[in-house]
């Protein structure tokens, strides 16, 4: 098991194999799974393991982030809800009891 793991949650990883896990292969996937389910502290640590631009990078690139988080990065980094793909995909496909 990869020491990133085991510092956070492994419920979060509860579909994978956890002893063949390669956390540069699926950085996507823990950080998409730590920034809608983690807290404070396991945020810094996964941002802290791949590098401010990588997450940034990785979170603009993410299908679906909850709104509160999408405020949140959005805030924190100073980047556009726009420049947001998960933003942009909401916008394209409205919906009309979400207004």
């Amino acid at each position: 098991m990869s020491e990133l793991l085991k510092q956070l949650n492994r419920n979060y990883f509860w579909d994978i194999n956890q002893k063949d896990f390669d956390e540069a292969k699926s950085k996507r996937l823990v950080i998409e799974r730590v920034i809608n389910f983690g807290n404070l502290k396991e945020i810094k640590l996964v941002w802290g393991h791949y590098g401010e631009h990588e997450f940034r990078k990785t979170i603009c690139n993410l299908n679906y982030i909850d709104p509160k988080t999408l405020n949140f990065f959005s805030i924190l980094f100073k980047i556009p809800k726009s420049d947001f793909k998960c933003y942009k995909r909401k916008q394209l496909n409205p919906h009309p009891w979400t207004y």
